[in-house]
Parts: structure tokens; sequence; C-alpha cells
């Protein structure tokens, strides 16, 4: 065991793939065990040893467990055929470093930060209000279709859907028969039930915007609201981690990917590495700001507009959220409130 320098496992639901190496790469052990054998077998483990694995359900769990044995975690966003049993296993470090290293500006960023209980606390309000979205926007396509069958359609939206609902399930002229209106009034029964579940949810995310202090501190940042503020805060924590700005965008995957040699830059699209619904919401906020854009004056909307014009409005979207990223970090690591008029040292002696 104390030959063991770093360590591949596969976070199976009951028997879990162990693929342990030296120094000097030569598999020490490779064999599978129980989650409860696991776990002792860990605290044999000499101190600081790397445990890397695959950023599935359950690996924060285990992060926690073995950070507390003094061991070093890393898990990593990764195909699950880097992590299958038996040869690949053996290199699941590997493909993490040469991944990163694709990137020159993202140098081994690509660790998934390890989050407490108290984030996966919010974490799970976060992924059950997306989850009663999608029902709901589900729910709502079922009534439409629904009535489309008997040739009653709609203008397009949930307002103007739920302001004719009523009178047409009321309505007796038209060719709904019993059954169908019994079946849509309880669908749409359930959509207001799904409205409520959705309200209880952005009232829990909005206190812990308003009780958490970070939080409070990027909402005055154009484009970031309660719910923006409060994803961030529970699913990166802490951003000291990474090392300047760039690298948080980078690991949001809101930069382009290079492919550049022999001194000619090429630059694709964005990596969309991270997770996918922090760039989301970044994004998302992102089509506010670039909206209202030209009814203000300040530099960063004569910014936006000179940028819009030069590279097109969806481009700009993944610029603004680049540009808040890097906002974001500056404010969290430097301790300074969100300056609408700060200007970089490096612009200013420029």
């Amino acid at each position: 065991m104390s030959e063991i320098t770093r360590v591949g496992v596969d976070l199976a639901k009951h028997v879990i793939p162990v693929h342990g190496v030296d120094a000097t790469e030569r598999v020490v052990i490779a064999r599978g065990m129980s989650r409860q054998k696991f776990a002792a077998w860990c605290a044999q483990l000499p101190a600081g040893c790397v445990v890397a694995m695959e950023a599935c359900s359950g690996a924060h769990h285990w992060a926690r467990r073995l950070m507390a044995l003094g061991l070093q975690p890393r898990s990593h966003r990764i195909s699950s055929r880097l992590t299958a049993w038996k040869a690949k296993v053996a290199r699941t470090m590997r493909p993490m470093l040469l991944r990163s290293a694709k990137q020159p500006h993202d140098p081994r960023c690509a660790f998934v930060p390890v989050k407490s209980c108290a984030q996966q606390g919010v974490v799970c309000v976060h992924r059950l209000r997306e989850a009663y979205k999608e029902e709901r926007t589900g729910c709502i396509n079922r009534i439409r279709g629904l009535l489309s069958e008997f040739g009653l359609v709609f203008p397009k939206g949930p307002a103007a859907l739920r302001t004719h609902l009523s009178a047409t399930l009321e309505d007796a002229s038209n060719e709904l028969p019993g059954s169908a209106r019994l079946v849509l009034d309880r669908a749409f029964t359930h959509w207001r039930a799904l409205d409520e579940e959705v309200a209880w949810c952005d009232a829990q995310i909005a206190m812990h915007a308003k009780e958490d202090g970070q939080a409070r501190q990027l909402q005055p940042i154009p484009g970031i609201g309660p719910v923006s503020a409060s994803a961030l805060i529970a699913s990166v924590g802490d951003l000291r981690q990474f090392r300047s700005a760039g690298q948080f965008a980078a690991w949001l995957g809101l930069v382009p990917r290079q492919n550049s040699s022999g001194g000619k830059t090429s630059l694709g699209g964005i990596t969309k590495r991270g997770d996918d619904y922090l760039r989301t919401l970044l994004i998302q906020g992102a089509r506010s700001v670039v909206s209202n854009a030209a009814r203000h004056g300040d530099a960063v909307s004569r910014w936006i507009l000179q940028l819009q014009q030069r590279i097109g409005w969806q481009r700009t979207l993944v610029a603004v959220a680049n540009k808040n990223a890097r906002i974001i970090w500056a404010v969290l690591v430097r301790g300074r409130p969100f300056d609408p008029h700060h200007v970089s040292a490096r612009v200013a002696s420029g």
C-alpha cells in the first residue's frame, strides 16, 4: 500500500473497480471491491495519494470521505469510455491531463471542485427547479397537442394558452367531448401545481441569494440575478482554486477551442466544458444585457453594440457571458464590489 501514488476508480453502484500504480507507473493493484471494502482500503493508502474518479453521482460524497482521510480526490467530467474496467481505468488520470493540455490557456483546470453538503443542498433545489420547468413545458405542449386534435389552436406562449383554456373547456359549442374536457381539466390542474412547485423553488433560491454574502456581491453585475448568483456560489464554491479569471471562464466552457501551431492562431467554437447549467445561466443573463445595450450609453454598452456589428448576435452573447465570468472571479477573489466604471490597469496603461 505504501508504494501506491495514484489510484483510478470507477464509481459503480455495488462493485468499485480499483487500479493503483506506483511512481514508476507499475501496476500495484487491479481488482474490484465492494463499497464497504473500498472505504476501508482507502484508509490504508498513504497520505497525499491521488484518487481519480469520474464526476458522477456520489463523486462529491466519496471526495469528502477521501479528503477526511488525507487523500487527494480528483473528479473529472470525462467519457465513461475512459473509466471502464481493466486497462482503461489505469489511464484515468492521463486523459484528464491530456484533455486539459489541448488548451494552452486552460492548464489543468478541468477538475471538478468538491462540494460541501450545504452546497449540494442548494444545488438540489436548482436541479429540482429545472426538472419542474421541463415537466411544465411538457405538460403545456401536451395540452396544446390534445386541443389541436379538435381544431383548437391558440397563440404561442403559456400566457395565451392559460388565458383561453378555461373558457375553452366551458364552451359547449366546440367539438370537445366530455372525456376530453376531463382530461384537459386534470392537465390544467397539473400545470398549476407545477407552477406552485417552481415558485417554491424560486423562493428557496431567492432566500439563499439574499442570505449568502457572496451571492449578494454578484447580483449588482448586469446579467446576474438571484438564480445565477445562487447557482454559481453553490456549484463552484471558493473561486480562489482558479489562478485567474480566464481559467475560470475556461472551466465554464466559455472560451474558444484552440488549434494553433507554428505561430498561427486558429480559434474554433467554445469548448462547452464544465457545468451546462451554469453556462446556460450566464448566456441567458447576457441575452438581457445585449438586448438592452442600445438603451444605455455607458462604455460596456457601446462595446457590446460594436461587437454585435462585428461578430453577430450569438457570439456577442458568449463574449458577454465570458466577460461576466471574469468579473465574477475578480469580485469574489479580490473582495471588491462590482464597479461598472472600472478600467483594468492593463487597458489604462495602453
